[in-house]
């Protein structure tokens, strides 16, 4: 077993730029925040090589922003729409998320394609948002993955390329809300904030890797998105993403919520208990339905999800 650590100190999420993003005047003074000691690390279980084709340096920026809503789309039965999400979001009190899914694997494509799987919280109603997820995308001739961590206004912090990821692997992800607190600012105007911790694993590699992170926003919604993310300030086509999970499990699995801020030790997560009427919605980009979740299975903990608008197939009990 390794164990490997890489220092983020004094850094906070929000030193990127977002224009649908809620600027914080306190995160734009640079060298001002007093964050030391919160870092991230990772635990490496067995690590494999990284697949061909994974995101390395020359990947291109990439923001996972807020739902974009369009108006009301009369499907089947879902409850939203919008031209960057699909999936499930649920609205509420929310101090942390969880999740298990598989990577999807993508098309190739004739111009650059880009999806991304993952959970967070906020983000649906407003303009703040905590995720971790993997990113699936088709460029330069070829397919791309990698794991990352967000919080918005920045762009995805993607894991260094120790941590590969290819199509079809298991992960396991988790984000909650500790009672530590971070302050940051001028003297005069200084900000506290919660520490939250970001774990994300890929179970069929065998590696692990946690952050521990500042943020503010008020965790009114949790989610469980396919997404077609922002690359060069405009959203990007959504790959043609196909999700294979092992048999009797959904796309998205054993999702959970909490309601609790995190004092010690590991949280346990409720289920999420959803709800395609109330908390489904589809992808809808040039006029047409590009990814859609399927009903929940009978715990109302998993779900699938499917490139186009065909409804997917209820995931086994």
């Amino acid at each position: 077993m390794a164990l490997g650590f890489r220092a983020v100190a004094g850094q906070l999420p929000g030193s990127g730029s977002g224009r649908t993003c809620r600027q914080r005047f306190v995160r734009g003074a640079v060298g001002l925040l007093s964050a030391v000691g919160i870092t991230g690390s990772a635990m490496v279980v067995a690590a494999g090589a990284a697949p061909a084709g994974a995101a390395g340096p020359s990947t291109p920026s990439i923001t996972n922003f807020p739902r974009q809503a369009l108006s009301p789309h009369f499907g089947i039965h879902e409850t939203w729409a919008a031209s960057n999400w699909s999936g499930y979001a649920e609205t509420g009190t929310y101090s942390g998320v969880s999740a298990t899914w598989t990577v999807p694997t993508v098309a190739s494509s004739t111009t650059a394609t880009y999806s991304s799987a993952w959970i967070g919280v906020d983000g649906f109603n407003n303009s703040d948002l905590i995720q971790t997820g993997t990113e699936e995308d088709y460029y330069s001739g070829a397919a791309h993955y990698n794991a990352w961590w967000e919080i918005l206004p920045a762009s995805e912090t993607a894991l260094p390329t120790s941590y590969p990821i290819g199509a079809g692997d298991r992960m396991s992800a988790s984000i909650y809300e500790t009672t530590s607190t971070v302050s940051s600012g001028f003297f005069f105007r200084r900000t506290t904030e919660h520490v939250w911790d970001i774990t994300i694993s890929d179970t069929t590699r065998g590696w692990s890797y946690t952050t521990k992170q500042a943020y503010n926003g008020p965790g009114t919604s949790a989610e469980w998105v396919v997404e077609a993310p922002e690359v060069g300030n405009k959203i990007a086509t959504l790959a043609h993403y196909t999700m294979t999970p092992p048999s009797g499990t959904g796309d998205f699995d054993h999702a959970g919520v909490l309601s609790t801020v995190v004092a010690t030790g590991t949280p346990t997560y409720a289920g999420a208990n959803l709800n395609y009427q109330n908390d489904s919605g589809v992808m809808i980009q040039n006029g047409a339905q590009v990814s859609t979740p399927g009903d929940p299975d009978v715990p109302l903990t998993a779900f699938n999800a499917a490139y186009g608008s065909a409804l997917p197939a209820t995931p086994a009990v």
